[in-house]
């Protein structure tokens, strides 16, 4: 499974490339290990200045492999989503993360994109938070940062009623840069990457700092954390998850 994340540095650049077209770039827990130290590493390179979050297939990722969830669900543990790591290691990276996202990007496919600096799009892709029909709750920040970007009202109807945002949209409302062609995006991403790598390092990390509250972002991350993992016992979101596994079994 270590093999669905691939990466490689090169003239100061990142690239990480989800690599599971033929489930749409889900994410296992495995993945979620496997990015985390990526993340991590990176942080502390004088090789990498600048990270690069692409994808392979028609997907930028359907978010979580529900079948973690339903395994988490069942047990009687206290055990986190593998997810959790990496979104706190988003929270606080310095160095600038830019998405190419040539296709949907689903429930933490979209949230994590508030922790990119630039973002990307295909024109055929849309951002998906279908949290609360799952009975869960959003993550990664984004019940702070998205109503912050976009307004209560739009983020809400993400939110609650589960409205996907097509790529203008979220051109018009400031969540990405560019809308491009699906072949183009990844050339456009890679093309920012290099122009940044060509900058000061000190002054794109005290710049970052400056844009954001670091300390306000990492309090909301935990207070999501507390009530995801509360959700995911629910008996809600076990009906969801039962579903979905009936619903996917049919389609095998």
């Amino acid at each position: 499974m270590i093999d669905a994340i691939s990466c490689e540095t090169s003239n100061y650049v990142l690239t990480i490339t989800l690599s599971r077209p033929e489930k749409k770039n889900s994410l296992t827990a495995a993945m979620y290990d496997r990015l985390s130290d990526i993340f991590e590493a990176a942080e502390n390179d004088p090789e990498v200045r600048v990270i690069l979050l692409r994808a392979e297939g028609d997907y930028f990722t359907a978010g979580n492999d529900l079948h973690d969830f339903m395994e988490l669900s069942a047990g009687g543990g206290s055990e986190e989503p593998a997810a959790f790591r990496l979104i706190r290691i988003l929270g606080r990276e310095a160095k600038p993360i830019v998405a190419a996202v040539q296709g949907n990007a689903v429930g933490v496919g979209a949230t994590l994109l508030l922790h990119c600096d630039l973002v990307y799009i295909s024109d055929n892709a849309s951002l998906i938070a279908p949290f609360v029909n799952l009975a869960l709750v959003p993550e990664a920040a984004s019940t702070l940062l998205l109503p912050q970007r976009i307004g209560h009202v739009r983020a809400y109807a993400m939110f609650a009623l589960g409205e996907p945002m097509d790529a203008e949209s979220a051109l018009n409302f400031g969540l990405v840069n560019e809308v491009l062609p699906v072949d183009k995006v990844c050339d456009r991403a890679a093309a920012a990457t290099a122009m940044l790598a060509k900058k000061s390092v000190e002054a794109l990390a005290a710049t970052k700092r400056l844009m954001r509250d670091q300390f306000a972002v990492a309090e909301q991350i935990e207070q999501e954390r507390a009530l995801f993992l509360k959700q995911l016992k629910s008996a809600d979101a076990i009906a969801a998850f039962e579903a979905f596994a009936a619903r996917s079994s049919k389609e095998a």
